[in-house]
């Protein structure tokens, strides 16, 4: 089946030639997931093909997140589409202290527009303790940088402004926009939420929200569990992916035709996961949540390392610290993660039943 990969091949022609489409914006959001690291400057603009050059020569103190990266870059860099496009403020931070994991990159196109792209979650602790906070949070740090992020963007850049990512990167894209100033809002043309989750009340109830739902458009997977959280007022494509469950998140997964995704219709377990958490978070208060979420991250991080990976390469070693850090909780915080991880189990048990009831 036809990916992203397929659609580089057969659509080599540069963006004034065939405008800008949703497909480009995919490719585009997962650049924000890229090395860069040490390979562009402050403000220098380099085109990705110089990039992957660099790339290749000097090396990044960066981490490749996924496999398929090492395929899309030199692909990008080759091409004729993509390869002499300019990227520029590339910028990527882990705060510990402040449990903020940023990163961002802004792509110059030749139709006279850029566009912002904001990266998800990456395989760091701290930035999917992150996307947790969303669940009880109105504001978590790396919404409050990707408002600043694209401020100055827009100053600098006096072109229109497409806004994108995918994962928590589509929120950071949304939210960028419902919080940066009217004078910005009216730049954007287009703003694209690739499987990311949605809002607190708060947020879809605001007026900065109003002012450009219009210009949102999400995108996800028939079984998309992720794009599904909390709050969308948006206009949504349900597409199709040749992975399952939570592996449909994977954008290299998404099925395209032409320069548009293959759509589909949303299937029984997406419905049934989206209304279990949905569930959970309305009987579960935010207080019991910050907790369990605090606690379980304190248990999953009491080696003190700071990406899943380095959990799962000594695996054995590391579980046993987790399951005695466990052991050492009092009593009182036991029976609430336990109560809390029940109540999750029930609800699913409770959707299930009613689902199968003639």
């Amino acid at each position: 089946m036809p990916n992203i990969f397929d659609y580089l091949k057969w659509r080599d022609i540069e963006i004034p030639k065939v405008e800008f489409n949703e497909v480009d914006n995919l490719i585009l959001s997962r650049l924000a997931y890229f090395p860069f690291d040490g390979l562009i400057k402050d403000d220098e603009k380099i085109t990705i093909k110089e990039c992957f050059f660099r790339y290749q020569t000097i090396g990044t103190s960066g981490r490749i997140l996924q496999k398929e990266d090492i395929d899309l870059f030199p692909m990008l860099a080759n091409s004729k589409r993509f390869g002499q496009l300019y990227i520029t403020k590339f910028i990527n931070k882990i705060d510990i202290e402040q449990e903020k994991q940023f990163s961002a990159i802004t792509i110059i196109l030749p139709d006279d527009t850029i566009y912002v792209a904001y990266r998800g979650t990456d395989t760091t602790i701290i930035g999917w303790k992150e996307d947790l906070y969303m669940s009880f949070c109105d504001l978590v740090p790396s919404q409050v940088d990707a408002v600043s992020y694209l401020e100055y963007i827009s100053k600098k850049f006096k072109k229109l402004i497409r806004v994108g990512g995918h994962s928590k990167g589509g929120n950071l894209a949304v939210y960028a926009s419902a919080f940066s100033s009217k004078k910005i809002q009216d730049k954007i043309i287009n703003i694209y939420n690739n499987d990311g989750p949605g809002f607190q009340e708060r947020v879809i109830e605001s007026e900065g929200y109003r002012n450009i739902i219009s210009k949102v458009h999400t995108y996800i997977p028939q079984t998309s569990i992720i794009g599904r959280l909390l709050n969308h007022k948006e206009k949504t494509t349900i597409l199709k992916s040749t992975q399952t469950g939570i592996m449909q998140h994977d954008l290299y997964s998404w099925q395209v035709l032409g320069d548009k995704f293959i759509e589909a219709e949303l299937t029984p377990s997406s419905e049934l996961i989206d209304q279990t958490i949905t569930k959970w978070l309305v009987e579960v208060d935010s207080n019991q949540r910050k907790i369990f979420i605090d606690t379980l991250f304190e248990i999953l991080n009491s080696k003190k390392v700071i990406t899943f990976n380095e959990i799962g390469n000594q695996w054995f070693k590391n579980a046993k610290t987790i399951l005695k850090t466990y052991s050492n909780l009092d009593k009182e915080t036991k029976k609430m993660m336990i109560k809390t991880f029940n109540e999750l189990l029930k609800i699913g048990k409770d959707n299930i039943k009613l689902r199968i009831m003639p």
